[in-house]
């Protein structure tokens, strides 16, 4: 039996919620929302290197320690805690889903003495929790340390919910931080990113543009071939 029929099998076989229609929605959301908000994020961080870059320096320092000239792998990843630790904070600064998408309960609910009744659609704000100050000891500055004990080991934080929480949170979010290490630690290992010529550092502007995922502002830059 192969497993085209084996799969067949596995998803008539299983409740409503799982079968054929459901499992092609699935894919083709990992496929068109996964590309727009990793390359969003990607956006955002090759600005912030430029903007900083010191932080630059350091990723592509443990780069050349851990991967060398070899290909980037996940496997790397554990040994790149000040990396890592840089690919959260922009995911945590650039906050591209501020309000993530609108979800509706699926039957009434009680929160915090609040009724909500069956179908009210919900929208979280999630800025809340990636600025909040309560949180964060830096909220509104690019700060990687966030995400690094004083040993230098990467941390998690349960403030970090750029792919929200709970049984509806994003189904893509192993694969996202995936791409989003691979693409950011190969891009840094063969290119240094600096400002176009007569553009200094202060003159790269965070404020974000206008969309439902947040893009940064448009900037030229220049990627310079590191040997």
């Amino acid at each position: 039996m192969g497993e085209e029929t084996l799969l067949q099998i596995y998803w008539t076989k299983t409740n409503g919620y799982f079968h054929n229609e459901n499992l092609k929605t699935v894919v083709a959301n990992l496929i068109t929302a996964g590309m727009e908000t990793t390359s969003t994020t990607l956006r955002w961080g090759l600005l912030l290197m430029m903007k900083y870059p010191e932080i630059q320096i350091k990723v592509q320092e443990e780069i050349a320690k851990v991967v060398g000239s070899s290909q980037p792998r996940i496997e790397h990843r554990r040994k790149m805690p000040y990396t890592d630790a840089v690919v959260h904070e922009i995911q945590r600064i650039a906050n591209i889903n501020p309000t993530n998408l609108p979800h509706a309960t699926a039957t009434d609910v009680t929160l915090n003495g609040y009724f909500i009744p069956k179908g009210t659609y919900i929208i979280t704000l999630l800025s809340s929790v990636l600025h909040d100050e309560s949180q964060w000891e830096k909220p509104y500055k690019f700060y990687p340390e966030h995400f690094l004990n004083s040993e230098g080991k990467f941390i998690k934080r349960d403030a970090f919910m750029p792919f929200s929480a709970g049984r509806r949170a994003c189904i893509g979010e192993t694969l996202a931080k995936m791409e989003l290490f691979l693409f950011f630690t190969s891009l840094l290992q063969r290119f240094t990113f600096q400002p176009p010529p007569g553009t200094s550092q202060e003159d790269l502007d965070l404020t974000p543009a206008v969309g439902v995922i947040t893009p940064p502002m448009p900037h030229q830059l220049c990627a310079l071939p590191r040997s």
